[in-house]
């Protein structure tokens, strides 16, 4: 048996779980005592979570083992809308599956670029989702002056900008990151950040946490793979 082997997926496991539980606590304390409320509690398990995917990148933590957490998440998630386990995660009843979809889009893109050793199209695809409609949210509710609609949902032009900036960036680092600055990481991003910010825009119900990763990450995928 590698006891080695072993020993560092148990750490691994340990700190992806301390962070995520930081994350759930800080949430549900929020969600429970602060007069900001559930939407920002929301906001900081969507972008505390959403990061966590950079520290699996980072210890190296094994496919099985990252998608383990993500089925367990969308289990738990699905569980919260008609049972409220936790106040951070859903509301029950609210009309939107969004939480839900974001642990399955996780889940998906670990399953699919992890045992590619392609870690990082995963992690450019849940951190698009992560900064960029998380940002653009609370922009768009903070600052929002220039208000929009799109299939009956209220949108600002302040939050289509921020999704479109943070969508940018993200693609930039991590590819960047990977595979070095070019105009052909440059173009990508450049495209990434166009699709995010449409998908985001134009999907209902939470859809878009499930159509924004997935887009972005195999977007970029087959871009990098034609131009480089």
């Amino acid at each position: 048996m590698d006891y080695h082997g072993m020993g560092n997926i148990g750490g691994s496991v340990f700190w992806v779980s301390l962070w995520l539980g930081v994350v759930l606590l800080a949430a549900e304390l929020v969600a429970r005592f602060s007069p900001l409320g559930s939407e920002v509690s929301r906001k900081i398990v969507h972008i505390g979570v959403g990061n966590v995917i950079l520290l699996a990148w980072w210890l190296q933590v094994p496919a099985w083992v990252s998608l383990s957490a993500a089925v367990i998440a969308s289990i738990v998630t699905l569980i919260s809308y008609w049972v409220p386990l936790l106040r951070s995660v859903s509301e029950v009843g609210r009309k939107s599956w969004g939480t839900f979809f974001y642990a399955v889009s996780i889940g998906a893109l670990i399953a699919y670029f992890w045992p590619m050793g392609m870690p990082h199209y995963a992690v450019l695809g849940v951190l698009v989702m992560t900064w960029g409609d998380g940002l653009a949210a609370i922009i768009g509710q903070r600052f929002g002056r220039h208000p929009y609609q799109v299939w009956g949902m209220n949108k600002s032009w302040e939050g289509t900008a921020t999704m479109a900036i943070a969508s940018l960036i993200v693609s930039g680092t991590v590819l960047g990151a990977v595979y070095g600055l070019s105009w052909a990481i440059a173009l990508t991003a450049v495209l990434v950040a166009i699709i995010a910010t449409g998908l985001e825009a134009f999907s209902k119900l939470g859809l878009d946490n499930l159509t924004v990763p997935l887009g972005s990450a195999f977007v970029a995928f087959a871009l990098v793979q034609s131009l480089l």
